[in-house]
């Protein structure tokens, strides 16, 4: 295949004619039939009528070898190929729902919104979950992310595919990175992606954002014209790069607010017409809270719908996942809380039921030795249990030291042991 696709095998185009091409940055036959012959034609310096039979011979080379259609082809024939293209499952049921099944190849797909909606979100989930088999939503491709805002960050590849059980090392393997610093340099990043897209059967092309970096370089009414006539070279060209290597393209896009609107919605996507005629599905995210308003805009057969969407771990989620992490994360800190609490009483009820102080004066205090000899020595005299007096009865119903007085005041035990000897004898 990579040798059909080669400059040399088209009729007519010698070394020296494949040397311009290459120079050019015209790699292969798909770089003939995407660049088309008005830029061939400008960037090698050759005549625009050569130009032209050189891309129509690529045209017929890949109609013969069935890489696109030919000129007329009938409604079934087009309906059996729409069937055969391939979708990229979002990982979300709402989100599948709003694009009919997945994101599509051979299209160009515009994400617009304010900043924070999860538009960057929704990149790094698409490259993670194009890597899946098809048994499971993917496309089992390669991603080529363009980045013009410094916003790709592995560390949130590797958390996404974490939460879909996935090889880390081997997704971001998968994801070659350019890094675009100008306009004129992430055109060039397009026109050289093909060799790259052939290589590492890329099946997925970001661009984020498509508009930044032309929006930031030419300011003002005077530099309009010529930053649409760029804009609109770079949009046509990612489109045509997705159709010919039957791949999906999604762009993000900025938004600016209209002052001319005073109710309803201001905001409006950058680019104007120019971006929003090449994009084959615009979706408007719009924040809601914690909240995300996923709008088809414009797509040709998609009915104009919203879906709610959340953020999460695995990049965008269901509003039900969403609500589920939630309560778990709610109950796991009230128990938590309940715990500490339970902790805290404890500590303090051992701390105030049994300290050693109050444990040593209450012993102390409630059994002494010295009532306890006399409480012995008044109950039980030898004097009460042998002489039926009232005295005995005086020193019941008297209190203990009254009776322990009485008792050795009154009834001296010397007198007592006297008397009764001399009796019995």
């Amino acid at each position: 295949m990579v040798e059909d696709l080669r400059l040399d095998s088209l009729e007519g185009v010698g070394p020296v004619t494949t040397r311009k091409l290459s120079d050019a940055g015209v790699h292969n036959v798909m770089d003939l039939i995407v660049r088309g012959p008005v830029e061939i034609a400008s960037i090698t310096g050759m005549e625009k009528d050569t130009a032209e039979k050189i891309v129509e011979k690529a045209r017929q080379h890949l109609v013969e070898g069935g890489v696109i259609a030919s000129h007329f082809t009938s409604a079934t024939e087009i309906y059996k190929h729409r069937q055969s293209i391939g979708k990229i499952t979002t990982g979300t049921n709402c989100l599948d729902t709003l694009f009919d099944g997945g994101v599509e190849t051979q299209a160009l797909t515009e994400v617009y919104g304010e900043f924070g909606c999860g538009k960057t979100q929704f990149a790094h989930t698409m490259s993670v979950m194009v890597q899946k088999s098809k048994e499971e939503g993917g496309l089992d491709g390669s991603v080529l992310y363009i980045d013009t805002e410094n916003t790709f960050r592995p560390e949130r590849i590797v958390s996404i595919a974490k939460a879909h059980d996935m090889d880390p090392e081997k997704v971001l393997d998968r994801i070659i990175v350019a890094r675009a610093y100008n306009s004129s340099h992430q055109i060039l990043i397009l026109e050289e992606s093909g060799p790259v897209i052939e290589e590492n059967n890329v099946k997925l092309i970001v661009a984020d954002s498509a508009v930044g970096l032309f929006r930031a370089e030419y300011l003002g009414r005077g530099t309009l014209s010529v930053r649409q006539q760029k804009l609109n070279h770079f949009v046509h060209l990612l489109s045509r790069i997705a159709e010919t290597y039957n791949c999906a393209a999604i762009a993000t896009n900025q938004v600016m607010a209209s002052p001319d609107v005073f109710f309803g919605d201001p905001t409006r996507p950058i680019g104007g017409n120019v971006v929003a005629h090449t994009s084959t599905y615009r979706i408007y995210f719009k924040k809601s809270g914690k909240k995300r308003i996923a709008r088809m805009v414009d797509s040709p057969h998609h009915p104009e719908e919203e879906v709610i969407f959340a953020l999460g771990e695995a990049g965008v989620i269901d509003l039900e996942d969403a609500d589920k992490k939630t309560t778990k994360k709610a109950t796991i800190k009230k128990t938590t809380k309940k715990a500490t609490k339970k902790t805290k009483d404890l500590e303090v009820e051992s701390t105030v039921e049994t300290p050693e102080v109050e444990a040593t004066v209450e012993s102390t205090v409630e059994t002494p030795e010295v009532e306890a000899t006399v409480e012995s020595t008044v109950e039980t005299p030898e004097v009460e249990a042998t002489v039926e007096t009232p005295e005995v009865e005086a020193t019941v119903e008297t209190p203990e030291v009254e009776a322990t007085v009485e008792s050795t005041v009154e009834t001296p035990e010397v007198d007592a042991t006297a008397e009764i000897e001399t009796d019995d004898f």
